[in-house]
């Protein structure tokens, strides 16, 4: 599994599922979702997550600090189902604790993911995307930090969302190989 000098990225523990629906739940970690998530909705997430792994060899992560063992989100990678016309392309994606923001770690493990996806001995991709609704500043500048390219033309109303919902408009970033 990939890890960093501070954080290990692992196969989901049942111990996880405590601190990630508290993580679901929290209005300001969510705020660019359409809405928070409850325990059995975060347990059920965990279960797909933990079953894409096993499937595939990669997936969305749990994370956790190397010094404390403390589990402060997700990192990692996964294929859009809500577009067809992104069925094909493998996201890079992230959601941390609130606690674990401005120290630098949604960066440091998805450069760690990057990594992996392009190791011919890990993923073996040649692309990668992500995409956030285009207000979510935060995800946008770890986008960016990661080498990825903007291009408007690639900007998208999100299908889930309904028309004038402040979060319909997304922006898709790029990165090749």
């Amino acid at each position: 599994m990939p890890q960093t000098d501070r954080l290990r990225l692992r196969r989901w523990q049942d111990s996880d599922r405590e601190p990630f629906a508290a993580l679901n739940a929290d209005l300001e970690v969510m705020r660019f979702f359409p809405s928070t998530r409850t325990p059995a909705e975060s347990d059920a997430m965990i279960d797909r997550l933990d079953a894409g792994i096993a499937e595939r060899g990669y997936g969305l992560w749990a994370v956790e600090r190397r010094d404390t063992g403390a589990f402060i989100g997700f990192v990692g990678l996964s294929q859009p189902t809500f577009d067809p016309a992104l069925a094909d392309q493998v996201e890079i994606g992230w959601r941390l604790a609130r606690g674990a923001w401005g120290q630098g770690f949604a960066t440091e493990a998805a450069r760690e993911v990057v990594r992996f996806a392009f190791d011919p001995d890990g993923a073996d991709l040649d692309a990668l995307i992500s995409f956030t609704a285009a207000v979510n500043l935060p995800s946008r500048r770890v986008m960016e930090r990661l080498g990825m390219t903007y291009d408007i033309a690639d900007d998208f109303d999100h299908p889930a969302l309904p028309e004038g919902h402040e979060l319909r408009p997304h922006v898709l970033y790029r990165l090749r190989r």
